[in-house]
């Protein structure tokens, strides 16, 4: 199939026989749609059914309708910073930059005579030791198109809701061996893959789990809808569908694994995808990952763009993250070397105001921050009751899980010695204005105990899935009391649900009693899944075992063993033996 060049938004090649200076744009405009939709069509004419077809003219029609991965993001500055571009989901991009195309490539340039006849994908590309992949009943639907802004979700179908159960009963069984023989049957299930992932992951096997994220994500780019955009920053995915959390989750932890890998650039384009999927509940947070990933790529402009368009409308100032990364965004662009010298000293009066605005705000940040970059702190910060141990023993759960995930995940950027030198001095500053008591300090005291009283479940699912030793200690009881799958993590509570795994039907009816239940359940045969007597009657059943304890500890401390017979013993017989 012909290969659409899907990162332009003309849709003209160069070689094509027209003229673009000709005054007929109407002209223009039809070859351009007509181009598209070719292209679309040889690209998708396995995939796209045939009552998409007059959807896709519709689209194309339209005066703002998007053609297939267009970077047309129009002109809200909201959507302008979720913009995506193609070639920096590839982590190749990124690596040439760095060690040029020839130590990328390798071996594999080669190959790329023969590209045009694989199939393309932007976030990654099929491996010759991947199973050839086959559909395995997943699919992508568009539910509807609203002000530009068109809405999708997967679905699964009969066969794929059957591997769903199959998959619940071997996660249920605690065992990862039957997670692997059911993907030795179906390779390209996308919950065994995320969840296989995580085991190696856990095992250090870090190659073998980015590999299985990487072949979810194959699989799930290949049930893309047609209209279905990666870059535009108009194609939402509802969260709280169940089929729709697998595409999140797998971004999520491609992210992760690219910003470990040395692609920050990469991460960073994938962290602006998953927050372009919903941006207005963000459930997975990505507002408290963006900033760090925009620090290590040194987009610092982008950084205060994205908190001037966003600060109105969702608050970014009341996230530690922001308050204390965008005052560092200032400090950088104040050293930069091709900066106007009044522009730099206007850049470091506003870095040290909002540094020092972020300190009297977020104080327990400081002492965790220095410990972590090795730095011992003067006895006058030390011993002063604003940045003490008070100042952490004193904040609620929720601001201490922000503030922990903040220090845990950017403490590294804070490292540099001109950094540090500016925040001891900003750190001085803040203890003259508490001590003259300044009236923002009890102003932001009186805010911090109206706000942060409890973290949304977005923020929890975050501290979960980032692994941060620090920030989890803080996450509140009701969740770290429940038991969470890596798969779906903390789901919504008002979960849309299209389809449930059918309840079991109990074997038969019963009268034992729930003793011989209990022993019944020591035999090798006993399936607990199976029995649904055990399940009814289990607060009965540890009342009994309880009690059988207790009489057999009774039974074992009243028994008396027999005294061995001693050598004078006239009864012995003289053939025994020694």
């Amino acid at each position: 199939a012909a290969k659409t060049d899907r990162n332009t938004t003309s849709g003209l090649e160069k070689d094509d026989n027209i003229d673009v200076d000709k005054p007929d744009q109407k002209l223009q405009e039809f070859l351009k749609k007509k181009k598209n939709f070719n292209d679309l069509c040889i690209c998708f004419q396995r995939t796209v059914p045939d009552d998409n077809i007059d959807l896709l003219l519709e689209n194309l029609e339209q005066p703002n309708g998007l053609s297939l991965q267009s970077e047309n993001c129009g002109g809200s500055d909201r959507r302008s910073v979720l913009h995506v571009e193609h070639r920096n989901l590839n982590p190749e991009t990124e690596l040439k930059k760095y060690f040029g195309a020839r130590a990328v490539l390798g071996d594999q340039r080669p190959r790329h005579r023969n590209r045009q006849f694989q199939s393309s994908n932007w976030m990654t590309a099929p491996k010759d030791s991947w199973p050839r992949h086959s559909r395995p009943g997943l699919s992508m639907t568009l539910l509807q198109s609203q002000d530009g802004i068109q809405y999708f979700t997967f679905e699964h179908s009969r066969d794929y809701q059957q591997l769903q159960f199959k998959f619940l009963d071997a996660v249920e069984s605690m065992d990862p061996n039957n997670i692997v023989a059911l993907l030795q049957l179906n390779p390209y299930h996308i919950d065994s893959l995320l969840q296989l992932s995580d085991v190696f992951r856990i095992q250090e096997n870090q190659e073998m789990a980015r590999d299985l994220i990487e072949r979810a994500l194959y699989s799930l780019e290949c049930a893309f809808h047609p209209l279905f955009s990666l870059t535009s920053g108009t194609s939402r995915l509802d969260y709280l569908r169940p089929e729709n959390r697998a595409f999140y989750l797998a971004l999520y932890k491609h992210m992760i694994f690219l910003e470990k890998r040395g692609c920050p650039r990469t991460a960073l384009e994938y962290c602006k995808l998953i927050l372009s999927l919903d941006p207005d509940s963000d459930p997975l947070c990505m507002l408290l990952i963006i900033d760090f990933l925009m620090l290590r790529t040194r987009e610092y402009q982008a950084l205060l763009q994205l908190y001037q368009d966003w600060e109105e409308h969702r608050n970014l100032s009341q996230l530690p993250n922001f308050a204390f990364s965008t005052a560092l965004s200032h400090f950088h662009l104040s050293k930069q070397e091709d900066m106007d010298p009044e522009e730099s000293d206007k850049q470091r009066q506003k870095a040290d105001l909002m540094l020092q605005n972020a300190l009297i705000m977020f104080p327990g940040v400081l002492m965790p921050l220095l410990d972590l970059c090795s730095v011992q702190p003067d006895a006058a910060v030390t011993s002063h009751s604003f940045f003490g141990p008070k100042s952490q023993i004193g904040q609620s759960l929720a601001l201490a899980e922000l503030t922990a995930l903040y220090v845990g995940r950017t403490y590294n950027v804070w490292r540099e010695a001109g950094v540090m030198l500016w925040l001891e001095q900003s750190v001085r500053e803040v203890l003259r204005r508490v001590d003259a008591k300044d009236p923002l300090v009890e102003d932001y005291q009186n805010k911090r105990k109206q706000r942060y009283q409890s973290a949304p479940r977005n923020i929890h699912r975050h501290v979960l899935l980032c692994e941060i030793k620090e920030a989890i200690s803080s996450l509140p009881l009701e969740v770290t009391n429940q038991p969470v799958m890596s798969f779906d993590p903390l789901p919504p509570l008002d979960s849309v649900i299209s389809y449930a795994q059918p309840e079991r039907q109990p074997v038969g009816a019963s009268n034992e009693s729930t003793l011989s239940l209990f022993f019944r359940s020591l035999l090798p045969n006993f399936n607990l899944q199976d029995d649904m007597e055990v399940a009814r009657a289990g607060h009965e059943l540890n009342q009994e075992v309880n009690r059988l304890m207790v009489a057999m500890r009774d039974m074992l401390a009243n028994i008396r063993f027999q005294e061995p017979p001693r050598e004078d013993n006239p009864y012995r017989d003289e053939e025994e033996w020694d």
